[in-house]
């Protein structure tokens, strides 16, 4: 259910109103909005009576919502989501790109890209310093000594950061120096790490999973914002099917069918999706195209030698071909483009 006041409603009508959908065993999430304040409510929302809302103060409209997921649905929300950082934002018009490499491999790695990508005006460097791998003896990540190194780059380059959180173990050594969270597609349905890493009020980005439909991930980012965390990024990186010409295959069917569902901002992964690095760059002007928000590439100073994911990876040179061809179509597709 969802209640809409008026955006200066009284504190106090907005409070009474909370007490109220608590009494009923429910739970109250503020929600505001540009123009109109809204109320979202959860829980067993079948036993509340709309006419005992209506005739509270400040109340304008009382409506039902309907799908499954609620918090994420533009029933509940019918504006886009923005998600604002001290010098950037993502959704709305201006697109951003998360770019670095699979993995934290060596101090002088994580360093020389970093460099590379300020250079270039990107605010945003992904790297993992734990990395869920699908087999065992795969290079699992440096670690705390990644995380040690993530934070020292924050500190010399400004570039925020955005990296993997595996289990709710790494909780506080990741939340301390991520600006972004990742949950990786092989998490989105671990129901207590989106719960724990959602109570850190930080931004969130979570990838689809490789099997799930675009209702799995929306009701796992619900998840999320449950626990009052509106800062969610959705991120579409593939999925399985039987296909077996590329790593995955790349939904952008999801892009549009996701905004008109939902108001959270939509990145997608054409590195995971596609998984050849030389086929990269045409699914990241298609992403756009789709209406992505924006996108997260795999970006390696020396692809050939990378300890993961080296095939599916940009250099930097090719990295800023494509940049520059991003800012080609951005106005075309009514976004705007600025490094």
């Amino acid at each position: 259910m969802l209640i809409l006041l008026e955006l200066d409603a009284p504190r106090k009508d907005i409070e009474n109103l909370k007490s109220k959908i608590i009494l009923h065993g429910c739970t109250p999430h503020e929600i505001p909005g540009s123009s109109k304040l809204a109320i979202g409510i959860t829980g067993p929302t079948s036993n509340l009576n709309e006419d005992e809302f209506h005739l509270m103060s400040s109340v304008q409209e009382v409506v039902r919502v309907t799908k499954k997921y609620k918090l994420v649905s533009r029933q509940m929300k019918n504006e886009d989501t923005v998600i604002e950082f001290d010098n950037a934002k993502i959704g709305g018009r201006e697109l951003t790109i998360i770019a670095g490499p699979c993995s934290v491999e060596s101090r002088e790695q994580i360093f020389e890209i970093a460099g590379q990508l300020k250079d270039m005006g990107i605010k945003f460097m992904r790297a993992g310093a734990y990395k869920p791998r699908s087999s065992p003896y795969s290079f699992q990540g440096l670690k705390e000594k990644g995380v040690e190194y993530l934070a020292e780059v924050k500190a010399e380059f400004g570039i925020k950061i955005v990296t993997e959180l595996i289990s709710t173990s790494y909780l506080d050594e990741i939340a301390s120096i991520a600006d972004i969270i990742q949950i990786g597609a092989r998490n989105m349905m671990n129901f207590n790490l989106l719960e724990e890493a959602g109570k850190t009020m930080k931004p969130i980005l979570l990838k689809r999973g490789m099997s799930a439909t675009v209702e799995d991930l929306l009701l796992s980012a619900e998840y999320i914002l449950a626990q009052n965390n509106y800062n969610v990024i959705l991120c579409e990186r593939g999925i399985r099917t039987f296909e077996t010409s590329t790593r995955n295959t790349l939904d952008l069917n999801a892009v549009p069918v996701i905004k008109k569902h939902s108001h959270l901002p939509i990145l997608v992964d054409p590195s995971h999706g596609i998984g050849i690095w030389d086929k990269v760059p045409a699914m990241c002007l298609a992403s756009i195209a789709a209406g992505a928000d924006g996108l997260i590439v795999e970006v390696h100073s020396n692809p050939e030698n990378a300890l993961s994911d080296g095939y599916q990876s940009l250099t930097p040179q090719n990295f800023k071909q494509m940049l520059n061809k991003i800012k080609q179509l951005a106005p075309i597709v009514d976004r705007t483009f600025s490094l």
